[in-house]
């Protein structure tokens, strides 16, 4: 058996060399165990008391916004369908009617469906509008009691959310 070469400056040091012993290792591991057993509970009592969200936090359900004349932002671009990652969005644009537009542009969404079983809540639908027709909400209170439910249309969407813990079906819990 030949001995172990002293180690020079400079020498790397092998993987088996550098391992600690496997009893520390446990210990280590115990320390975070104890340590998380023995804080404090972090227990929100929700839906009896709702945290207030910061007020630039976008985490919640879609808007389809208007103009202050009535009219509607959305000019049926598609662009929020194409840029949705999980298809949720169903956009089909049409010829504005000259004698009663519904948008003042040349285009308005004939159908607009946003399905919430597929939306991730990413926001690239919001980055992709070039009207700022879609925004998100702080309204994350969403319950559906069928899939036909979670398909938002485009009435859904123009009316804007409640304030959060008065829709009486999330207050059953």
């Amino acid at each position: 058996m030949s001995e172990p070469e002293p180690q020079t400056p400079g020498s790397v040091e092998s993987p088996a060399e550098r391992r600690s012993p496997g009893w520390w290792a446990i210990a280590k591991g115990m320390g975070t165990v104890f340590k998380q057993t023995f804080r404090a509970d972090n227990t929100e009592q929700y839906p009896k008391q709702i945290v207030e969200v910061p007020e630039r936090s976008h985490i919640g359900r879609h808007l389809l916004n208007r103009h202050p004349d009535g009219l509607e932002k959305c000019i049926g671009c598609e662009l929020c369908a194409y840029a949705c990652p999980a298809d949720a969005i169903w956009v089909v644009g049409e010829d504005n009617d000259l004698e009663a537009p519904v948008s003042p542009g040349e285009r308005h969404a004939k159908d607009y469906q946003i399905n919430y079983l597929r939306c991730i809540m990413c926001g690239l639908c919001v980055e992709a509008c070039p009207t700022r027709a879609l925004t998100l909400t702080n309204y994350y209170e969403l319950a559906f009691t069928s899939r036909e439910d979670a398909i938002w249309t485009k009435e859904q969407l123009l009316e804007p959310p409640p304030p959060l813990g008065t829709d009486p079906i999330d207050r059953e819990g």
